[in-house]
């Protein structure tokens, strides 16, 4: 790596320690801890699906906590360019130096308001549909929690290297339990008892579509919500009426855009994938959605799938856009604006 390079990246990695300090401790202990071994085996490029040792584990979260009591109060650090120190969150500015060299920079902030940076080695970079979408590889700055995908400003960035690693600890934390769902049928689809890293690796690959439709879902909820709905995202009251409100969007996202497409091409194993990674406040707010998934699987009903995204589609829209008006007040009850 070039001199200027390795600036960029202790910079971007002081602001990644400088976040993780300030927000770490919000996490619950299981998570914090399975996040902690996660990034104790991407600093230490030990390869995913091999398990640390115990010890050296702990003893590196109790260096990383005692580095952290030192961080939590200090601002974020200018980023060094050739043309003279950028704002961390100035990205286009940042990008518009270094992905011609090949790298890619990424700064947003996330749920609960916690702010997230990388920088990695970009593998790819395409448009759709007037998006510009980054398929990043090996990184050499995070922080604790790197989210596969997102979107921000008009461009979609596909992390490939954080996504396996996040397949790698879902299909861990299943060999723990073995419990029967979509999670089951997806790394049985991909052959995870016989050969584990190609499974995770040959998923990682073709589920990149999903996580894509995904984000594309995103950007055509953003437009049709307004911007009446970052006002509502600014004044929410609580954790969990942000889980509820993200949730919404979500939704009407894969309403729009995924499920339509995963049923077009009566794609079995995206939609396990799908299913997996579907969160439990999203199973609230539409509990007619595991049933068309039963449906296409165990009857091949897959325009049940498409019916479902298509009232989806009407629902969550209607009710995003009730909600970013205030037309009805934020629920303290996530089953107050479910779809039956």
């Amino acid at each position: 790596m070039s001199e200027s390079l390795l600036r960029l990246a202790s910079a971007v990695q002081h602001n990644c320690d400088v976040s993780d300090a300030a927000y770490a401790q919000d996490m619950t202990l299981c998570n914090y801890l399975l996040a902690m071994r996660e990034h104790f085996r991407w600093e230490k490029r030990i390869p995913a699906g091999t398990e640390p040792g115990r010890s050296e584990v702990g003893k590196w979260i109790a260096e990383r906590e005692a580095r952290w009591e030192g961080l939590g109060s200090q601002d974020f650090a200018p980023l060094p360019l050739a043309s003279g120190e950028a704002d961390p969150f100035d990205v286009d500015a940042i990008n518009a130096e270094w992905l011609d060299a090949g790298w890619a920079y990424g700064a947003a902030i996330g749920r609960f308001g916690k702010p997230h940076f990388f920088l990695g080695h970009l593998v790819q970079r395409e448009w759709r549909d007037r998006i510009q979408i980054l398929d990043i590889g090996r990184e050499i700055a995070r922080d604790l929690e790197a989210t596969p995908a997102s979107l921000a400003d008009g461009t979609i960035v596909l992390r490939m290297e954080a996504f396996e690693r996040w397949l790698w600890t879902s299909a861990e934390a299943w060999s723990h339990t073995r419990r029967p769902g979509p999670l089951q049928q997806a790394l049985e689809y991909y052959g995870y008892e016989a050969n584990p890293a190609g499974a995770i690796t040959t998923m990682a690959r073709e589920q990149r579509e999903t996580l894509l439709l995904h984000e594309l879902g995103e950007h055509r909820a953003g437009i049709a919500l307004g911007p009446d709905w970052e006002a509502l995202m600014a004044r929410l009251p609580d954790k969990r009426a942000e889980l509820t409100a993200r949730a919404v969007r979500d939704l009407l996202a894969d309403c729009l855009v995924t499920l339509p497409a995963i049923a077009a091409r009566r794609d079995t194993p995206s939609l396990h994938f799908f299913f997996a990674t579907l969160s439990s406040t999203r199973k609230v707010l539409s509990p007619t959605l595991p049933r068309a998934y039963e449906q296409a699987i165990r009857a091949g009903d897959w325009e049940l799938l498409a019916a479902q995204a298509t009232s989806g589609a009407a629902h969550w829209l209607a009710a995003g856009k009730a909600l970013a008006s205030g037309a009805i007040p934020f629920p303290a009850d996530p089953a107050e604006i479910a779809l039956d």
